[in-house]
């Protein structure tokens, strides 16, 4: 039993399970912040151009009644919440692309320039050497 529960302990605090959970409770709220937004400020603007408002537009077909308005609104706001997580994820990827970039190199250190200015000489040093020691042999 011991083992079953650190398992489950484990499996628990790996972190894409924390960010999952955050992320549902996020999006609850999230959503209750786009339903009040239609139906307090966009239902009310659409529904000035239907009499009784656009959740009350029906249509009665023999016994049965289809809610066209409370449909319409469905649809709205699905259009706002995939346009707001469209415009989350582009400013998300966004962001890990700029810090993906590489930064620009870091002026280099007092040693490694003085290391450069020795390499240089003593490569100079031998050009010098072989120069002379194929003069000698002409």
């Amino acid at each position: 039993m011991k083992k079953l529960l650190d398992e489950f302990k484990a499996f628990i605090t790996k972190g894409n399970i924390m960010d999952m959970a955050i992320g549902v409770i996020i999006g609850g709220a999230f959503t209750g912040l786009v339903t009040s937004l239609l139906d307090n400020i966009i239902s009310p603007i659409i529904g000035c151009f239907s009499v009784g408002g656009l959740n009350g537009l029906s249509i009665t077909i023999f016994k049965a009644e289809l809610r066209i308005g409370a449909f319409i609104m469905d649809v709205a706001n699905f259009l706002v919440m995939a346009a707001v997580v469209f415009f989350i994820m582009k400013t998300v990827t966004a962001v890990i692309n700029k810090a993906k970039k590489p930064q620009a190199p870091a002026a280099p250190s007092k040693e490694e320039v003085l290391l450069t200015e020795i390499r240089d000489l003593l490569k100079a040093q031998a050009g010098t050497a072989v120069e002379s020691a194929e003069k000698k042999t002409e």
